[in-house]
């Protein structure tokens, strides 16, 4: 038998059917915190266009955002959403583990610095590093 996720003690459907006000007390003090104060207007045009795009006959398409503050809630799971990173947009597809967590902690703002090999000019010392 697999094992089913759950949330605070709630499965995923329970989790769907309950209100947001039940949903936000189960929430860490941060996620419940921001939640309370209300939903910025961006993160409401944001909510109805994911709602709007799953509404639509079979296929989904994703929806891009740039509210990486967003706290994930319930009915965003199974959906994909493109993230900005202040780059490019990052697909995120939004997984029952990632409930309670900010859609910004799925698209990662830097990637690791690669150093190439010192070049003619580089520096001062590159002078006396024998070219192959």
């Amino acid at each position: 038998m697999p094992k089913v996720f759950k949330y605070r003690g709630k499965t995923i459907e329970e989790l769907r059917k309950i209100s947001m006000d039940e949903f936000i007390k189960l929430l860490p003090a941060r996620q419940r915190r921001s939640l309370l104060r209300g939903l910025t207007p961006e993160e409401k045009v944001f909510l109805e266009t994911l709602r709007a795009a799953s509404g639509k006959g079979g296929q989904e398409s994703p929806v891009k955002t740039h509210c990486r503050d967003m706290v994930i809630i319930p009915e965003m799971i199974g959906k994909t959403v493109l993230v900005h990173n202040g780059r490019e947009f990052v697909p995120v597809e939004i997984q029952p583990e990632m409930i309670g967590h900010y859609l910004g902690e799925y698209a990662i703002t830097n990637k690791k610095v690669q150093h190439g090999t010192p070049g003619i000019g580089a520096s001062r010392s590159s002078m006396y590093v024998p070219l192959k």
